[in-house]
Protein backbone atom coordinates (compact mmCIF):
# COMPACT_ATOMS: atom_id res chain seq x y z
CA UNK A 1 0.00 0.00 0.00
CA UNK A 2 1.41 3.41 -0.94
CA UNK A 3 2.25 5.70 1.96
CA UNK A 4 -0.45 8.24 1.08
CA UNK A 5 -3.11 5.53 0.79
CA UNK A 6 -1.97 3.95 4.05
CA UNK A 7 -2.25 7.34 5.75
CA UNK A 8 -5.75 7.83 4.34
CA UNK A 9 -6.73 4.36 5.51
CA UNK A 10 -5.47 4.93 9.06
CA UNK A 11 -6.96 8.41 9.29
CA UNK A 12 -10.37 7.09 8.23
CA UNK A 13 -10.15 4.06 10.51
CA UNK A 14 -9.14 5.84 13.70
CA UNK A 15 -11.58 8.66 13.00
CA UNK A 16 -14.38 6.10 13.20
CA UNK A 17 -13.02 4.64 16.45
CA UNK A 18 -12.84 8.19 17.80
CA UNK A 19 -16.60 8.52 17.25
CA UNK A 20 -17.08 6.05 20.09
CA UNK A 21 -14.73 7.98 22.34
CA UNK A 22 -16.45 11.27 21.52
CA UNK A 23 -19.84 9.76 22.31
CA UNK A 24 -18.57 8.46 25.65
CA UNK A 25 -17.08 11.85 26.57
CA UNK A 26 -20.39 12.88 28.18
CA UNK A 27 -20.96 11.86 31.78
CA UNK A 28 -24.72 11.90 31.20
CA UNK A 29 -24.44 9.44 28.32
CA UNK A 30 -22.24 7.15 30.41
CA UNK A 31 -24.90 7.24 33.12
CA UNK A 32 -27.55 6.32 30.55
CA UNK A 33 -25.49 3.33 29.46
CA UNK A 34 -25.17 2.34 33.11
CA UNK A 35 -28.98 2.45 33.47
CA UNK A 36 -29.66 0.66 30.18
CA UNK A 37 -27.43 -2.21 31.27
CA UNK A 38 -30.37 -3.24 33.46
CA UNK A 39 -32.74 -3.45 30.48
CA UNK A 40 -34.61 -1.33 27.99
CA UNK A 41 -36.18 1.95 29.06
CA UNK A 42 -38.46 4.60 27.59
CA UNK A 43 -37.32 8.21 27.28
CA UNK A 44 -39.44 9.11 30.32
CA UNK A 45 -37.94 6.31 32.43
CA UNK A 46 -34.41 7.30 31.47
CA UNK A 47 -35.16 10.96 32.15
CA UNK A 48 -36.43 10.04 35.62
CA UNK A 49 -33.42 7.83 36.35
CA UNK A 50 -30.87 10.46 35.28
CA UNK A 51 -32.59 13.65 36.41
CA UNK A 52 -32.72 15.11 32.89
CA UNK A 53 -35.57 16.62 30.94
CA UNK A 54 -37.19 14.49 28.24
CA UNK A 55 -35.75 16.79 25.57
CA UNK A 56 -32.17 16.46 26.82
CA UNK A 57 -32.60 12.73 27.29
CA UNK A 58 -33.78 12.38 23.69
CA UNK A 59 -30.79 14.37 22.41
CA UNK A 60 -28.33 12.17 24.28
CA UNK A 61 -30.09 9.03 23.06
CA UNK A 62 -29.84 10.19 19.46
CA UNK A 63 -26.08 10.69 19.89
CA UNK A 64 -25.75 7.20 21.38
CA UNK A 65 -27.87 5.80 18.56
CA UNK A 66 -25.76 7.48 15.86
CA UNK A 67 -22.69 5.80 17.33
CA UNK A 68 -24.55 2.46 17.25
CA UNK A 69 -24.30 2.09 21.03
CA UNK A 70 -28.06 1.93 21.61
CA UNK A 71 -31.05 0.77 19.60
CA UNK A 72 -34.73 1.62 19.81
CA UNK A 73 -37.91 -0.30 19.18
CA UNK A 74 -41.37 1.20 18.86
CA UNK A 75 -44.33 -0.23 20.75
CA UNK A 76 -47.43 1.82 20.09
CA UNK A 77 -46.61 5.40 20.95
CA UNK A 78 -43.63 4.46 23.10
CA UNK A 79 -40.04 3.93 21.99
CA UNK A 80 -37.96 1.59 24.14
CA UNK A 81 -34.18 1.96 24.09
CA UNK A 82 -31.63 -0.74 24.90
CA UNK A 83 -27.91 -1.31 24.53
CA UNK A 84 -27.04 -2.38 21.01
CA UNK A 85 -24.83 -5.22 22.17
CA UNK A 86 -23.52 -6.87 25.34
CA UNK A 87 -20.09 -5.54 24.36
CA UNK A 88 -21.30 -1.99 25.04
CA UNK A 89 -21.70 -2.95 28.70
CA UNK A 90 -18.26 -4.56 28.72
CA UNK A 91 -16.82 -1.33 27.26
CA UNK A 92 -18.44 0.72 30.03
CA UNK A 93 -17.27 -1.75 32.68
CA UNK A 94 -13.70 -1.63 31.38
CA UNK A 95 -13.80 2.18 31.37
CA UNK A 96 -15.13 2.17 34.93
CA UNK A 97 -12.42 -0.22 36.14
CA UNK A 98 -9.60 1.70 34.42
CA UNK A 99 -10.93 4.93 35.92
CA UNK A 100 -11.03 3.45 39.41
CA UNK A 101 -7.50 2.11 38.98
CA UNK A 102 -5.86 5.14 37.38
CA UNK A 103 -7.71 8.22 38.62
CA UNK A 104 -7.31 9.14 42.28
CA UNK A 105 -10.04 11.74 41.80
CA UNK A 106 -12.63 8.96 41.45
CA UNK A 107 -11.64 7.54 44.84
CA UNK A 108 -11.89 11.01 46.37
CA UNK A 109 -15.37 11.59 44.96
CA UNK A 110 -16.61 8.18 46.10
CA UNK A 111 -15.13 8.65 49.58
CA UNK A 112 -16.60 12.14 49.87
CA UNK A 113 -20.14 11.21 48.85
CA UNK A 114 -20.37 7.65 50.13
CA UNK A 115 -18.66 7.77 53.52
CA UNK A 116 -21.68 6.10 55.11
CA UNK A 117 -20.82 2.92 53.19
CA UNK A 118 -18.06 2.15 55.65
CA UNK A 119 -20.65 0.79 58.09
CA UNK A 120 -22.81 -1.06 55.54
CA UNK A 121 -20.63 -4.20 55.37
CA UNK A 122 -20.80 -5.10 51.66
CA UNK A 123 -21.50 -8.67 50.58
CA UNK A 124 -19.63 -10.19 47.62
CA UNK A 125 -21.42 -12.10 44.88
CA UNK A 126 -20.02 -15.50 45.85
CA UNK A 127 -21.02 -15.01 49.46
CA UNK A 128 -24.54 -13.89 48.57
CA UNK A 129 -25.13 -16.85 46.26
CA UNK A 130 -23.89 -19.31 48.88
CA UNK A 131 -25.93 -17.78 51.69
CA UNK A 132 -29.10 -17.69 49.55
CA UNK A 133 -28.64 -21.35 48.65
CA UNK A 134 -28.25 -22.22 52.33
CA UNK A 135 -31.32 -20.21 53.31
CA UNK A 136 -29.30 -17.74 55.37
CA UNK A 137 -30.02 -14.61 53.33
CA UNK A 138 -32.72 -13.09 51.16
CA UNK A 139 -31.90 -10.69 48.32
CA UNK A 140 -34.14 -7.71 47.62
CA UNK A 141 -34.02 -5.72 44.40
CA UNK A 142 -34.53 -2.07 45.28
CA UNK A 143 -34.48 -0.76 41.71
CA UNK A 144 -37.68 0.39 39.94
CA UNK A 145 -40.07 -2.45 39.11
CA UNK A 146 -39.48 -2.08 35.35
CA UNK A 147 -35.80 -2.90 35.81
CA UNK A 148 -36.66 -5.89 38.01
CA UNK A 149 -38.95 -7.24 35.29
CA UNK A 150 -36.16 -6.90 32.71
CA UNK A 151 -33.95 -9.17 34.79
CA UNK A 152 -32.97 -9.78 38.40
CA UNK A 153 -31.00 -12.06 40.69
CA UNK A 154 -32.69 -15.46 40.77
CA UNK A 155 -34.85 -15.70 43.88
CA UNK A 156 -34.72 -11.98 44.68
CA UNK A 157 -37.81 -10.08 45.74
CA UNK A 158 -38.75 -6.73 44.18
CA UNK A 159 -39.01 -4.02 46.84
CA UNK A 160 -38.35 -0.59 45.27
CA UNK A 161 -36.58 1.64 47.77
CA UNK A 162 -39.47 4.12 47.90
CA UNK A 163 -41.78 1.30 49.08
CA UNK A 164 -39.38 -0.16 51.60
CA UNK A 165 -40.54 1.71 54.69
CA UNK A 166 -44.12 0.49 54.25
CA UNK A 167 -43.16 -3.06 53.26
CA UNK A 168 -40.45 -3.75 55.81
CA UNK A 169 -42.84 -5.90 57.89
CA UNK A 170 -43.15 -8.29 54.93
CA UNK A 171 -39.44 -9.11 55.02
CA UNK A 172 -38.12 -12.09 56.97
CA UNK A 173 -36.65 -11.39 60.41
CA UNK A 174 -34.90 -14.74 60.78
CA UNK A 175 -32.40 -14.27 57.93
CA UNK A 176 -30.21 -11.42 56.75
CA UNK A 177 -31.57 -9.17 54.01
CA UNK A 178 -29.15 -8.14 51.25
CA UNK A 179 -30.16 -5.17 49.10
CA UNK A 180 -28.81 -4.61 45.60
CA UNK A 181 -29.34 -2.14 42.78
CA UNK A 182 -27.61 -1.13 39.51
CA UNK A 183 -23.95 -1.24 40.38
CA UNK A 184 -21.16 -0.14 42.72
CA UNK A 185 -22.02 3.56 42.40
CA UNK A 186 -25.79 3.17 42.81
CA UNK A 187 -26.90 4.51 46.20
CA UNK A 188 -30.36 2.89 46.25
CA UNK A 189 -29.01 -0.15 48.11
CA UNK A 190 -27.24 2.11 50.64
CA UNK A 191 -30.51 3.88 51.41
CA UNK A 192 -32.31 0.55 51.63
CA UNK A 193 -29.88 -0.82 54.22
CA UNK A 194 -30.22 2.33 56.34
CA UNK A 195 -34.03 2.11 56.22
CA UNK A 196 -34.04 -1.55 57.20
CA UNK A 197 -31.55 -1.13 60.02
CA UNK A 198 -33.61 1.75 61.42
CA UNK A 199 -36.54 -0.65 61.88
CA UNK A 200 -34.39 -3.38 63.40
CA UNK A 201 -33.86 -5.65 60.37
CA UNK A 202 -30.40 -7.12 59.86
CA UNK A 203 -29.34 -5.88 56.42
CA UNK A 204 -26.31 -5.42 54.20
CA UNK A 205 -25.75 -4.36 50.60
CA UNK A 206 -24.37 -6.26 47.63
CA UNK A 207 -20.96 -4.83 46.80
CA UNK A 208 -21.62 -4.97 43.05
CA UNK A 209 -24.96 -4.72 41.25
CA UNK A 210 -27.26 -6.71 39.01
CA UNK A 211 -25.28 -5.99 35.78
CA UNK A 212 -22.08 -7.37 37.33
CA UNK A 213 -23.98 -10.39 38.67
CA UNK A 214 -25.39 -11.08 35.21
CA UNK A 215 -22.05 -10.50 33.43
CA UNK A 216 -20.27 -12.99 35.71
CA UNK A 217 -22.80 -15.71 34.87
CA UNK A 218 -24.60 -15.95 38.21
CA UNK A 219 -28.24 -17.18 38.06
CA UNK A 220 -30.82 -14.63 36.93
CA UNK A 221 -34.54 -14.57 36.22
CA UNK A 222 -36.83 -12.43 34.09
CA UNK A 223 -40.53 -11.67 34.50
Amino acid sequence: MEESKERQFKDALYREFARIGKTLSSGRRLEMIDVLVCGEQTVSELASATGLTRANTSQHLQTLKQARLVEGRKDGKQVYYRLADERVYRLWRALREVGEQQLAEIDRIVDEHMRSREDLEPVGMDELLERMQEGEAEAIDVRPKEEYRNGHIAGARSVPVEELATRADDLPSEVEVVAYCRGPFCILSDRAVEILRDVGIEARRLEEGYPDWKAEGYPIERV
